[in-house]
């Protein structure tokens, strides 16, 4: 596999100044990440019988595959591995009740809820909402569930003191066990906000000023993982309320005059989230750690990189692991970005061709793990001041990523 596994690593750099990428640089950037993650996932799939002409097929298909069957393929390879880690977890957790009422069609909980209108999420208003039904489980530790599934993946995560050395490192995500290259090594939790919704988010419009496990993706979506935590001990209704750290009033550092039209047009709105009963997630989930990965210190590599996955909804036996909630519930508003803002183009977004998705983040190991740190690469924007502690793992990509 050893050999093989360079051959997928030359292919990435190859591939990676390939000429028939986009020339707008984010997109190009977006191109190149995903011809990564389509070399990395499907040598993962493969698995350790695969052979050499395998591996050049695939290589082959990252020369010629347009972007959407390349997305399509990392959906899909991504998909296999958490439909995997879905029914282990279910298999560890899930009791012996095919005869009881309570156990069918109800592993994701969703049945005894009843969706929520744009209006009563805009003045904060909720219709008669039933409880969804918390489906029973073992009553297993997070631990132990860990313990459990590492059994049968090989890995399983902590949280511990970073090894980086400077004083802002704090706690960083660690594997222990092996993962191979190509591995979901953990979800990235928390409360996912489309552009339509960037107002609710605590904090805005310096969501940042105190949270510092906030990502996007690539298409406007934030994922907020501070509520997430560090999980809990079970399965439960979970609403994603939580209460913010107050931090110093940043107008002072506000030296342009522009930052008054900005800061008026950004009041934060209340978060509409009165009522809601959230939705019934597992908690315990011992891969929804990738919040707590840090960036490489200097003179340190990436082990990971940031995928995203969007989640078919439709897949309701797998959405109880699925450690994510999508503010302002299924509804999709079409959204058109000019400069720094974003603004409504429509109705209702349309659904995925498949369904409705969730659309979700995870991390992706980039080469072989074995008892060591989970680095990311935070790919901070150049375009604003950077953390002292923050070294770029390559420049050119950063400055891609935020053009």
């Amino acid at each position: 596999m050893a050999v093989l596994f360079q051959k997928f690593q030359e292919a990435v750099k190859t591939l990676a100044k390939s000429p028939t990428f986009a020339r707008d640089p984010r997109h190009l950037q977006f191109e190149a990440d995903m011809n990564r993650l389509f070399l990395y996932t499907s040598y993962n799939r493969l698995g350790m019988n695969a052979d050499e002409k395998d591996a050049d097929e695939i290589i082959e298909m990252a020369n010629k595959a347009a972007l959407p069957d390349q997305q399509k393929q990392v959906q899909e390879n991504i998909h296999f591995q958490v439909k995997n880690v879905s029914r282990l977890m279910d298999d560890i957790l899930r009791p012996d009740l095919e005869n009881d009422a309570n156990s069918s069609n109800s592993a994701s909980g969703f049945q005894n809820n009843t969706r929520r209108s744009g209006l009563g999420l805009a003045i904060g208003r909720t219709a008669s909402i039933q409880q969804p039904v918390v489906p029973a489980s073992r009553p297993l530790t997070r631990l132990e569930l860990s313990e459990r599934l590492k059994d049968h993946i090989g890995y399983s995560l902590n949280i511990k003191p970073s090894q980086i050395p400077h004083k802002e490192a704090g706690n960083g995500l660690f594997i222990t066990g092996e993962a191979d290259v190509g591995a979901v090594v953990a979800f990235y939790p928390g409360v996912i906000y489309s552009p339509a919704y960037y107002r609710h988010i605590p904090g805005y419009p310096r969501v940042d000023s105190s949270n510092s496990y906030l990502i996007t993706r690539y298409d406007g979506m934030i994922i907020n993982a501070q509520p997430w935590g560090v999980g809990g001990e079970a399965r439960e209704r979970w609403n994603g309320f939580y209460l913010p750290e107050q931090s110093p009033d940043p107008s002072g550092d506000m030296k342009k005059s522009s930052d008054l039209i900005w800061r008026t047009l950004s009041k934060p709105l209340e978060s509409g989230r009165r009522g809601n009963s959230g939705e019934v997630l597992e908690r315990r989930n011992p891969l929804a750690f990738g919040h707590f990965a840090n960036h490489p210190g200097k003179g340190m590599e990436p082990n990971v990189m940031v995928c995203p996955y969007d989640f078919p909804v439709s897949e309701q036996d797998m959405r109880i692991y699925v450690p994510n909630l999508v503010f302002g519930g299924e509804e999709s508003v079409k959204m058109k970005r000019f400069g720094s803002f974003w603004f409504k183009s429509g109705g209702l977004g349309d659904s995925e061709a498949g369904g409705p998705v969730i659309r979700t983040l995870v991390l992706v190991a980039t080469r072989a793990l074995g008892d060591e740190e989970v680095f990311l690469n935070y790919r901070l924007s150049n375009s604003k001041r950077r953390p002292s502690w923050y070294s770029p793992v390559n420049e050119e990509e950063d400055r891609r990523r935020w053009s």
